[in-house]
């Protein structure tokens, strides 16, 4: 099992790369292929639409053919294909469609592990194993930052993408040789998606599900390239040196969450508490756009920090429901988190537009990170009503 969950993690590190890697690619791609951040905003946002569509499916197949096949052949045909689709691009129309399949290649692959922690483990370690999973993993967000810029400049973009292809589908095989699926749960197995929809308990959750995760990591996976380069002039280089700086604190962030709820006794302050600073640091950002490089790359790293309660939400969410919907449960709050991302993509876009359309770079990015701001402060208010199950 220890070689299976080290493939995952692996697997998850692709996974965090993927979602990522487009801001630093970003001047390159519009310069061979005519993809302009618009274009990558859409196919960002496909991405995380897709990743959060399969949730259910995904859901559905780890209760009832568990992890191992689940996440093996999607891997394969999604994250190798796609990979490959988007090594022979085009143009903006293939970007889209490698964006989806790798998008589907990589959905189960953290839920796969939180299945796993959740039937296996005690409740009470679920939050520090999930962090733990989560923080490693992203390893793959800093090799998207700085390595992949330098990758794209020395190597080429297409070759580098060819690479990830071949190392998807190996990881892929590793993942049906290796890992393991826990026991069938025991007992009365029958239960549905609606079975958890009808829980009050989870109703304040999900909207901070919903934006919890979605600005730091629109702003980690696309505009934090745009934003420095449109305002400051920086370099393809640079732009991977600052996305490294958030990518960083991400996963410091998801590291310090991990163990708090076990520290003081409580999930719902402390995701409380993080959110609202994360919401403060976006809204700082959007009122201090062009007034330096250091300022903005430090607020992108605040919110990226104090925005990494994800695997504690889940812990929240998960003392609610029972065992054998565990699969069902973790990819739901999953299709919450990353659907939030998807839909902040699609809308990202014409925010950015339309604050521009007076020809000013700047307004764009002062209506962006403000809208960023104020949904992620409305989902953190809302989770205010949400009923603590530790003490």
């Amino acid at each position: 099992m220890r070689a299976g969950l080290g493939l995952l993690c692996l697997a998850y590190v692709l996974s965090q790369f993927f979602r990522a890697f487009l801001a630093v690619l970003s001047p390159l791609l519009e310069r061979d292929i005519g993809a302009r951040p618009d274009d990558l905003a859409f196919a960002s946002g496909l991405w995380f639409i897709a990743f959060a569509a399969m949730q259910l499916p995904v859901g559905w197949a780890l209760d009832r053919i568990g992890p191992r096949r689940t996440a093996s052949v999607l891997l394969l045909i999604g994250g190798g294909g796609g990979a490959a689709v988007f090594a022979l691009a085009q143009g903006p129309a293939h970007i889209n469609i490698a964006m989806l399949l790798i998008g589907v290649g990589c959905s189960p692959v953290l839920m796969a592990s939180y299945y796993i922690f959740a039937r296996q483990f005690a409740p009470a370690r679920f939050a520090t194993l999930a962090a733990l999973m989560l923080g490693v993993g992203s390893v793959g967000n800093l090799v998207a930052s700085y390595p992949m810029a330098l990758a794209a400049e020395t190597m080429g973009w297409r070759a580098a993408l060819g690479g990830l292809a071949l190392v998807s589908a190996g990881v892929a095989v590793g993942l049906a040789v290796f890992v393991r699926d826990p026991p069938a749960a025991e007992g009365d197995t029958k239960g549905s998606l609606l079975d958890l929809l009808r829980m009050p308990a989870l109703w304040a959750i999900f909207p901070l599900m919903f934006v919890g995760y979605a600005p730091s990591a629109a702003v980690r996976g696309l505009w934090m390239g745009p934003y420095l380069g449109d305002v400051f002039a920086l370099s393809t280089a640079q732009i991977g040196q600052a996305t490294l700086v958030m990518g960083v604190a991400m996963i410091c962030g998801t590291l310090c969450y991990g163990p708090l709820d076990r520290i003081f006794g409580t999930h719902k302050w402390v995701i409380f508490t993080g959110n609202l600073f994360a919401a403060g640091a976006a809204l700082a950002l959007a009122a201090t756009v062009g007034q330096g490089v250091v300022l903005s790359i430090a607020l992108c790293a605040a919110m990226g920090f104090f925005g990494a309660s994800f695997p504690v939400l889940i812990a929240h969410a998960r003392t609610f429901f029972p065992a054998h919907l565990a699969g069902r449960g973790v990819t739901l709050l999953n299709l919450f988190g990353i659907g939030g991302v998807g839909v902040a993509q699609f809308v990202s876009g014409p925010v950015h537009a339309a604050g521009q359309a007076a020809g000013d770079p700047i307004a764009g990015y002062v209506l962006l990170f403000g809208f960023f701001g104020l949904v992620h402060l409305a989902g953190t208010l809302i989770y205010l009503a949400s009923r603590d199950n530790r003490s």
